[in-house]
Formats: structure tokens, C-alpha cells, sequence
């Protein structure tokens, strides 16, 4: 599943080549990708002749910021990527994929489009006027960004001081903090030395320190890197992110581990795998 730096990614790729471009139509190929309105002729009404003008990010969550001919609100457009959905900036004439689900005709002959395999993936019109977390409620849910003062050493040691749960559990927790997934959460307990199974009331002051400054280390190391490619996600132009051949851990079960030779180990946790290194990782 794309996660904050591959979301990051596309938003910033949306928003270098989309804004001012109207939304002329389009086409639907897969009804349920729609979250909302329930019907589709009023998803393009809503959304035909506004122009996007922006593009923000929460959590995992895309939203392009609509406006009207006379410059006012349009809403927004959300997306939500879920495990295999792509944003790919085409030439209206290409070949459709066989897993696109969604096509946006925008003026000055583009096209964007969303493309999913698994089809988990949704797209929103949030009306005018509307508050985006009231239509797309998963926002409501959502913790503090890793990059927002909010999300301090304080907040966390707060949050975690009376859980039990693992910290790699913790972290994957959208509620503790919005954007960390399954990677990212491997490379931090890696760079602050915890092990993913270490109880969260039982990491030590340092040791949190340590955690929040690896969090956004990694992460605006893989966003610099265009995210992390192992199976579906791709950039806006179709091109995979770099971070997984740096990666420290994650998906490199039996290899040597990049700081002590020791080979990554790999473990079930909740339904989730877990890579650490037993030497560095105590």
C-alpha cells in the first residue's frame, strides 16, 4: 500500500502539472470506484467545468482542490490510493490499462487517470461548502502529520506511556500518527534500535527521542527517493520510486543487514511482517 512518501510523491507531481486545467469530463469504468456522490451522473456534474488549483495531502488521503468558473469553490476531488492504486498523467490517445477505473478529461488536450489492480481504492467529490472529513471519514480518525509540531517526543511518550501494544503495532496506528505504514515503520524501529515486538510503555525516554527523529529521517529520505516501489505504486508519470534499494530493512529478510552483516529476520505481527536486524535492534 502507498504511504505517505509514495502519496507525497504523486501529490507533488499532480501539483506541478494539473492546476489550472479544467475538468472537461470523463469516464467511469468501474462503478464502485466512487465513493461519493452514490451516482455517478452527479460525481461529473459536480466535477465538470471546475478547474483543479491545488493538491494537498492527508495521511494517505489526495485532495485536489476544485474551483468554479467565477473563482469560487468547486470542492475537492479525494482519492484514496488503498493498496494498488496509481494517478498517471497521460496522453488522452494512449491505450487504456487494463486496470484503469477511472478516466478525467482535462482541458489542453491531458488526461488523468486512476488505475487499480486490487480495485480498493475510491475516489470522492466533496461538494462546496462541505467539509472534506464529513464525506470522506476517514479523516476523521486520523493523527497528527509526522512533519506538524503537534507530533512531538512529548506526544508520543503521552500516547504510549499506558499501551502495551507492540511499538511496530503503534505505529501503524493511523489514530498515533497519519502516513506510516508498514515500510516505514520497519526503517524507523531500525534507525532508533527497537525491536518491532518491544511493548510501547516500555521505550525508554532516549529511545522515543531516538524514534521521532527516525521517522522523519526515513521518511524525507524516501520522499526525496520518489517513495518506495515493491510491487504497484508508480509515480504520476508511471515511474517507480527509489527508496527500496536503500532500504535498511524492510523486505530484506536473510540479507545482510547494512550496518553489522547480521541477516534481517523477518516476523508475523497482527498479520503484518516485521523486518529487524537482531544485533542492531535490541
Amino acid at each position: 500500500m502507498p504511504e505517505l512518501p509514495e502519496v507525497e510523491t504523486v501529490r507533488r507531481g499532480l501539483e506541478r502539472v494539473t492546476p489550472g486545467h479544467r475538468i472537461e469530463g470523463g469516464e467511469v469504468l468501474l462503478a464502485r470506484t466512487i465513493a461519493h456522490p452514490a451516482q455517478e451522473a452527479e460525481f461529473w456534474a459536480g466535477l465538470t467545468g471546475t478547474t483543479l488549483s491545488a493538491w494537498h495531502r492527508r495521511g494517505k488521503y489526495l485532495l485536489g482542490q476544485l474551483t468554479q468558473p467565477d473563482g469560487s469553490s468547486g470542492g475537492y476531488l479525494g482519492v484514496h490510493l488503498r493498496m494498488t492504486g496509481q494517478l498517471l498523467w497521460v496522453d488522452p490517445n494512449d491505450s487504456v490499462q487494463p486496470h484503469c477505473r477511472v478516466r478525467l478529461w482535462l482541458s489542453g488536450h491531458h488526461e488523468l487517470r486512476y488505475v487499480d489492480q486490487r480495485t480498493f481504492g475510491r475516489l470522492w467529490w466533496v461538494p462546496p461548502g462541505v467539509a472534506p472529513e464529513v464525506i470522506m471519514t476517514g479523516l476523521q480518525s486520523l493523527g497528527p502529520e509526522p512533519f506538524d509540531d503537534q507530533f512531538s517526543v512529548a506526544y508520543l511518550r503521552q500516547r504510549l506511556a499506558r499501551s502495551r501494544r507492540p511499538i511496530k503495532n503503534a505505529l501503524l496506528d493511523q489514530a498515533l500518527v497519519a502516513g506510516i505504514g508498514n515500510i516505514y515503520a520497519d526503517e524507523a524501529l531500525f534507525l532508533s534500535g527497537l525491536r518491532p515486538l518491544t511493548p510501547s510503555d516500555r521505550v525508554s525516554p532516549q529511545r522515543l527521542q531516538q524514534l521521532h527523529g527516525a521517522i522523519q529521517a526515513v521518511l524525507t529520505t524516501s520522499i526525496e527517493s520518489g517513495g518506495t516501489t515493491f510491487s504497484d505504486y508508480r509515480d504520476i508519470y508511471g515511474v517507480n520510486g527509489n527508496y527500496g534499494g536503500v532500504a535498511w530493512v524492510y523486505d530484506r529478510e536473510g540479507l545482510p543487514c547494512r550496518v553489522c552483516s547480521t541477516p534481517i529476520q523477518r516476523l508475523k505481527l497482527a498479520g503484518r511482517s516485521a523486518h529487524y536486524c537482531p544485533q542492531c535492534q535490541r
